[in-house]
C-alpha cells in the first residue's frame, strides 16, 4: 500500500457529547497520524460548499443544517492505505448496520448524527482536505 492522505470529520453530535478525544486516540491507535486538525464551526454556506457533490440527493438540506449546528472536529490523517483504514475504523453510515467495535458502531445515534466523516477515494481526499487545510497547515 502507498501512504494516503484523507479527511476525517468528528460531527456535531460527537463533539457536543465530548466524544472527540476517545476517537482521536482510536485514530493514533489504528496507526492513523494527525498532519492536521482544527476545531471549528462550519457556516451553513461552508457545509453546502462542502456536501456540494449531495446536493441532488433528498438529504442534502438537513445535512447541511446538522453540519453546521455545533462544532466539528476537522483533520488530516495520513498512513499506508489511509483511506481504507479510517473508512474500516469508522464503520458503515448506518451504525445499526455498522460491526461491532468500529466508531460508528459506538459512538453513532443514526445515519445523520455518525459521529464522524471520511473521504470515499483519493480524490475525494485530495479535495476535502484541501477545503479545511492550506498545504502550510500540513505537518509532514
Amino acid at each position: 500500500m502507498a501512504i494516503e492522505r484523507t479527511l476525517a470529520i468528528i460531527k456535531p453530535d460527537a463533539v457536543g457529547r465530548g466524544l472527540s478525544g476517545d476517537i482521536i486516540k482510536r485514530i493514533e491507535g489504528a496507526g492513523l497520524k494527525l498532519r492536521a486538525m482544527r476545531l471549528m464551526r462550519l457556516g451553513h454556506g461552508q457545509a453546502e460548499a462542502f456536501y456540494e457533490v449531495h446536493k441532488a440527493r433528498p438529504f442534502y438540506g438537513s445535512l447541511c443544517e446538522y453540519m453546521s449546528s455545533g462544532p466539528v472536529v476537522v483533520m488530516a490523517l495520513e498512513a499506508d492505505g489511509a483511506i481504507a483504514k479510517w473508512r474500516d475504523l469508522m464503520g458503515a453510515t448506518d451504525p445499526a448496520k455498522a460491526a461491532p467495535g468500529t466508531i460508528r458502531r459506538e459512538f453513532g445515534m443514526d445515519v445523520e448524527k455518525n459521529a464522524t466523516h471520511g473521504s470515499d477515494a483519493p480524490e475525494t481526499a485530495a479535495h476535502e482536505v484541501a477545503f479545511f487545510f492550506s498545504r502550510l497547515d500540513i505537518v509532514s
